[in-house]
């Protein structure tokens, strides 16, 4: 096995954790910068630490990613289709970050990853892909749209006698907790889906074996990739997210947080499923904002970010197919 494309296959890994990192980074921090909880420069920094912390925190969603997608391809033309997928990826993020569109790094991975293995001719597990993201990446939004309304239900109720004023001040308080758990969370999701990209380039270079555990070095370099994409930070991204679909208060950004990152937490967790952190902080603002009353989240935005949704794995699978077909012509 050639190490040149084993080393060119995880530096790609490495470079798309990064554009992940400054893609993703603004689902952790937009709602609490938005409502000046945290300055923005402290809310990169605590969620460039906290991603760090939440990618040695297991390794069940690499599990998924790296075994129960596709079938690990063998050789040099395995490495390939690796490439391919990432490359697919790498392009549909920069081209979604481009555009302010807060689309899903997950799906452009799992999208690039079919694409390249039907490309390739390796076996795709649809089972895997429909249990562990299809269903998961329609239900996560819904689960997070009604759970931000409940949750924000609540803290209506539990504080509708409390000073206006004291409670905003407590729940920018609150704001920085919750961020932390969210960016604790993105970084248990999303180190993790490239620690199993990894994981396959080794077991095909036969460095690893089927089924090995992930070693420690690919779970630090995976680790501090996302946490420095985090720090270069996604002000686009964070300006969809924070203002544009709705303005919200210390008390609905703490609401929007705690959710997104519970369901985080419980799909990792409890399923193994690689859910997007993008679909569920998005829902969760426009399920705290539909609080308000039904028409102050813009939904003209919201229905952009949907639509976007749909495209990420079809056109990530796009461009993955025509990049494998690229490197097969080049060097297969």
């Amino acid at each position: 096995m050639d190490t040149f494309a084993l080393v060119v296959t995880i530096g790609v890994a490495l470079f798309f954790t990064y554009t992940n990192g400054f893609h993703d980074s603004a689902n952790a921090i937009a709602t609490s910068v938005s409502t000046r909880a945290l300055t923005p420069r402290a809310a990169l920094a605590m969620a460039a630490v906290m991603n760090l912390a939440g990618a040695f925190m297991g390794s069940g969603v690499a599990k998924t990613v790296s075994e129960g997608l596709i079938q690990t391809p063998e050789g040099s033309k395995g490495m390939g289709i690796l490439f391919a997928a990432l490359v697919g990826a790498i392009v549909w993020n920069l081209i979604t970050w481009y555009f302010g569109l807060p689309s899903s790094s997950s799906h452009a991975l799992f999208g690039g990853m079919v694409g390249a293995a039907l490309a390739g001719g390796t076996t795709v597990y649809w089972h895997g892909v429909v249990d562990k993201v299809v269903i998961p990446m329609f239900v996560s939004p819904v689960v997070g749209m009604l759970a931000g309304y409940l949750v924000m239900t609540a803290i209506l109720w539990i504080f509708r006698r409390a000073n206006p004023h004291k409670a905003k001040r407590g729940f920018r308080i609150a704001q920085t907790v919750s961020a932390a758990g969210m960016a604790l969370g993105h970084g248990l999701q999303d180190a993790q889906k490239t620690m199993g990209i990894v994981v396959m380039a080794l077991v095909i270079a036969d460095v690893e074996d089927y089924g090995d555990p992930i070693p420690v070095w690919v779970k630090i370099a995976c680790a501090v990739m996302l946490s420095a994409g985090t720090y270069a930070g996604g002000w686009r991204i964070m300006r969809t997210l924070g203002r544009k679909i709705i303005e919200l208060d210390p008390p609905q950004g703490f609401a929007a947080e705690t959710t997104g990152a519970s369901i985080m937490f419980g799909s990792a967790f409890l399923f193994h499923a690689p859910i997007s952190t993008t679909h569920v902080i998005t829902s969760a603002i426009m399920g705290v904002g539909a609080t308000k009353r039904v028409n102050a989240v813009r939904w003209g935005v919201a229905k952009n970010i949907v639509l976007g949704w749909f495209i990420t794995m079809p056109a990530a699978a796009a461009v993955a197919a025509c990049s494998f077909w690229l490197v097969n012509l080049a060097f297969l």
